[in-house]
């Protein structure tokens, strides 16, 4: 199994920032642009794998206790950022840190300008969605619906009507730049900016598309049908990998990432794993036990209340708790908490009762008072 911590090169204990210099620093060794050799390509993959999860604390924390695999059961993808294919080195590092891959690079800026006409992810999703309090402890198949972009079925993402081709942008000459000169009274300042008319590609669409109008996709709703793993709490996150918006130009498609909210429970309180439920039981019952039902995850079970019961104490259902996000087939337990309820309303007979046990009760403290120890011990 692969150690993520080695794969970049850092120690288990690495801040973000050593992460994030240890990924720059591979990715240039490794990326297939750079390495010709034939495990490159796996090689880069696996790098994209180890920063997307080191670089997240949750998955992190989760990979750190339970492995790859345990990422796989609490319903992270494992599959890495890379696994629809990857950019250039320059688009990986604009996509990861924001630009600034390399020094140097063309224009002003110190970078080099991303070629508009390769290949670009899509943009990333989000939707959040609610559970009831159960099928957060045994998981659920729900079918969602999403708004997003696809890739226009009629011009197959060029943009262009009927098959028609782009054409050299008059304004910058194919260049997807152009000199802008600003006068100020230093004198003239010359830069290189992105060509308003093409918007940097260098091409034109004279006769677009009308079903996407030129953009190369369309938005569509989409259903999807989604396995919420048994386990999952308020706010745990699930990615759902190239399930976002359709990239541009050939580019992978961007991910949909759901928060799962999950509806309080009325009797049923989550600690962890387990779950914890009150039960209110008459002073004979503390006194002398019985056997109650209640009602668990599992269906209604009968418990043993041991004679002699405290109020606050507690007895446990073994396994009849929540399923471990992280290894499904371990359960927590279900936590019964007594509580010892005083009657305020009683018969004459159950006064009489009262009264007699009362008495009986304090002969007995009489005989067996400390005080009276005390006096034998020292006759």
């Amino acid at each position: 199994m692969s150690d993520y911590y080695e794969i970049l090169g850092v120690e288990k204990n690495a801040t973000k920032d050593e992460i994030k210099s240890a990924f720059r620093k591979m990715a240039r060794k490794w990326h297939p642009d750079v390495n010709k050799a034939p495990e490159a390509e796996a090689k880069f993959k696996e790098l994209g794998k180890a920063y997307e999860t080191l670089m997240d604390d949750e998955k992190r924390a989760t990979y750190d206790r339970f492995g790859e695999d345990g990422l796989r059961d609490a319903g992270f993808n494992t599959q890495g950022p890379f696994a629809g294919g990857f950019g250039d080195l320059e688009e990986v590092f604009n996509t990861f840190f924001g630009g600034g891959g390399f020094g140097g690079g063309f224009g002003f800026g110190g970078s080099r300008q991303r070629d508009p006409n390769s290949p670009q992810r899509g943009d990333d999703l989000r939707l959040d969605i609610t559970i009831d309090f159960e099928e957060a402890a045994f998981g659920l198949n729900r079918e969602i619906k999403i708004d997003h972009l696809e890739t226009c079925d009629t011009c197959k993402g060029s943009g262009a009507k009927d098959g028609a081709k782009p054409e050299v942008c008059k304004d910058c000459g194919g260049q997807g730049r152009v000199q802008k000169t600003t006068r100020t009274v230093l004198g003239h300042f010359t830069q290189i900016v992105t060509c308003p008319h093409c918007h940097g590609k260098g091409t034109v669409i004279t006769s677009p598309c009308p079903d996407c109008h030129g953009e190369g996709r369309v938005e569509k709703e989409k259903k999807i049908e989604v396995k919420i793993p048994a386990g999952v709490d308020n706010g745990s996150k699930m990615r759902l990998s190239h399930e976002g918006d359709a990239g541009l130009n050939g580019g992978i498609a961007g991910d949909l990432y759901l928060v799962i909210h999950v509806n309080p429970s009325d009797y049923y309180q989550r600690d962890d794993i387990n779950v914890i439920t009150q039960l209110e039981i008459s002073p004979a019952q503390a006194v002398l036990g019985d056997t109650v039902e209640i009602k668990t995850l599992d269906g209604e079970k009968d418990v043993t209340i041991p004679a002699g019961i405290q109020n606050g104490e507690f007895v446990k259902i073994k396994g009849a708790g929540i399923p471990s996000l992280t290894k499904p087939s371990m359960r927590g337990d279900h936590v019964v908490v007594v509580s010892i309820k005083t009657p305020t309303h009683i018969s004459n007979d159950e006064k009489a009762l009262y009264s007699k046990l009362y008495e009986i009760q304090k002969r007995r403290e009489h005989i067996v008072s400390p005080k009276e120890r005390l006096k034998g011990m020292f006759k």
